[in-house]
């Protein structure tokens, strides 16, 4: 399996597949005829004597000074000098392969004026093993991101630091052991390198594949406690969403039902008319949550597979223009969205965890342990859900509304949209941690229904779970016991966020009833 870079469309699966998997990358024949034309029209100006930003002038505020003909290569070097200076922790590298991947799709559209000599030491890179050392923090997302980029651009010259072979060594040595030849950036080229926003929107490609494997998780414990607890059916039926058609809603519906199906528990009726809104109306708010994930994914997917630079060079037009398409706004309003569209996620999960725990909402015993007063059961837990949902709604505050005026105000408007994609990252983490402990309080509440043993009674039906709910269930209890005494929870708890992280669980339980869509199939 290879990916080919020409004029397809990039999907986030296909940057993780480069970023985590190392699948190769390969460049088409169409896409070096389109950086040629461009190039050649970059040559044409400058022997014009053309006033081209970043070219023939300086950058930001210094975009008044004009640079002799001479002067056009060691602008580009020092562009990149210049612009390398971010801070904080070490990037991955799925995270700075991912850029470098997002950017050798964008040079090669062919409207940067470059070599194609920068999208093929690119290549080179991922496809060796070489992958820059870039610090986290510095970027506010306009003119894209341009001190990380920096960072990623200067191991092409032979200078900085790099990974190789599980190693951070200095940049010429990663670079000469992998046999790639650093390059002498020519006009256009530093810019060429790291205007533009790739650097967020590559990690936000991973964060949406992770997203996902995250939200079908969501659907497996949001079924397993609504299982557990005897959900009334109705409000999942396929008739009731088709009158108020969010496709999300439908989505999350089927999904429900094709979790629970043969579910004895639910087919118990308990004579209840109706449940509590975090029960019934669980369609409709994961069910936002789905639409807002697909709109996220169109602007990601529509920004990796666009051309994010400045200026931006049209060969059959013959006509350059200095614009903004650098502008990081799409991404971060969207990831400010999905952070609010997933927190809820957790919010949700909470609520059915505190219903399990209640024995009044329940129908079990209390904070689902026998022995109540020497035993206290899920109690905490439930607190910590409720410690990182807190933290969920704090990082939910939108980064996008913020702007700090910069370069001597010429770029004074920018996004943050960094911010926005570290705070997401907390959020999947936390968010994680909440499903762990809804499906640890599901599992323990299956095994009373199973022993058919009630909040006031033993000896009543012994119940079973769902075809998909109770394959999640065994994968559960073949690394967690049923708890019969108060233990230490911070251990299961770990293992059940490890059991969501590594995909055990949903590869169970797709294995048992077919894969879970998140989009609507009819």
């Amino acid at each position: 399996m290879s990916l080919t870079i020409d004029d397809g469309h990039l999907t986030i699966e296909d940057v993780e597949q480069v970023a985590i998997h190392r699948v190769p990358v390969a460049i088409g024949a169409g896409a070096y005829q389109r950086m040629q034309a461009s190039r050649d029209l970059v040559l044409k100006l400058i022997d014009e004597g053309a006033a081209i930003y970043g070219v023939t002038t300086g950058i930001g505020e210094l975009a008044r000074i004009r640079i002799t003909q001479e002067q056009c290569e060691e602008l580009q070097r020092r562009i990149i000098y210049s612009h390398c200076a971010s801070a904080g922790d070490i990037q991955p590298e799925a995270v700075v392969r991912a850029a470098m991947l997002c950017r050798t799709r964008m040079l090669c559209q062919g409207y940067s004026g470059v070599r194609p000599v920068l999208p093929d030491t690119f290549v080179e890179m991922l496809n060796k093993g070489v992958t820059p050392v870039v610090y986290e923090k510095g970027s506010v997302g306009c003119s894209g991101d341009l001190s990380p980029l920096s960072m990623m651009a200067i191991v092409l010259l032979g200078e900085g630091e790099a990974f190789y072979q599980g190693r951070i060594m200095p940049a010429a040595e990663a670079l000469k052991l992998a046999g790639i030849e650093p390059i002498k950036p020519t006009a256009k080229e530093g810019l060429g390198m790291i205007n533009g926003t790739q650097m967020m929107a590559g990690e936000a490609s991973l964060q949406l594949c992770e997203t996902i494997r995250l939200y079908k998780n969501a659907l497996i414990a949001f079924a397993m406690a609504l299982d557990a607890l005897k959900a009334v059916t109705g409000p999942f039926n396929e008739l009731v969403h088709r009158v108020r058609p969010y496709d999300g809603a439908q989505a999350t519906a089927a999904a429900l039902r094709q979790l629970f199906a043969d579910s004895e528990i639910m087919a118990d009726l308990s004579g209840k008319v109706q449940d509590g809104y975090s029960m019934r109306c669980t369609p409709q708010v994961m069910g936002a949550t789905l639409d807002t994930f697909h709109f996220v994914r169109r602007q990601v997917e529509t920004e990796i597979n666009s051309v994010i630079d400045n200026p931006l060079f049209f060969s059959g037009a013959e006509k350059y223009f200095g614009a903004g398409n650098f502008h990081g706004q799409p991404l971060a309003m969207a990831m400010d969205f999905i952070a609010i569209a997933t927190s809820e996620v957790a919010s949700l999960a909470e609520r059915h965890t505190n219903r399990l725990l209640n024995p009044t909402l329940s129908g079990l015993p209390d904070f689902l342990i026998e022995g109540k007063g020497l035993n206290s059961g899920l109690m905490v837990a439930q607190y910590t859900q409720a410690a990182v949902c807190s933290e969920n709604r704090v990082l939910c505050h939108p980064a996008v509304v913020d702007n700090v005026s910069v370069s001597a105000d010429q770029e004074d408007h920018v996004n943050m949209g960094p911010v926005a994609i570290r705070k997401y990252k907390e959020i999947i983490k936390n968010t994680r941690i909440v499903l762990a402990i809804e499906m640890y309080a599901a599992a323990q509440a299956m095994d009373f229904r199973a022993r058919g043993r009630t909040r006031d009674a033993e000896g009543g039906k012994k119940l079973k779970p769902g075809k998909g709910t109770g394959a999640a269930y065994e994968v559960i209890r073949q690394h967690i016991p049923f708890m019969e005494d108060d233990r230490a929870m911070n251990y299961d708890i770990k293992k059940m966020c490890e059991l969501i992280e590594s995909g055990e669980i949903l590869e169970a339980v797709e294995g048992a009833v077919g894969e879970i869509k998140l989009k609507y199939q009819p």
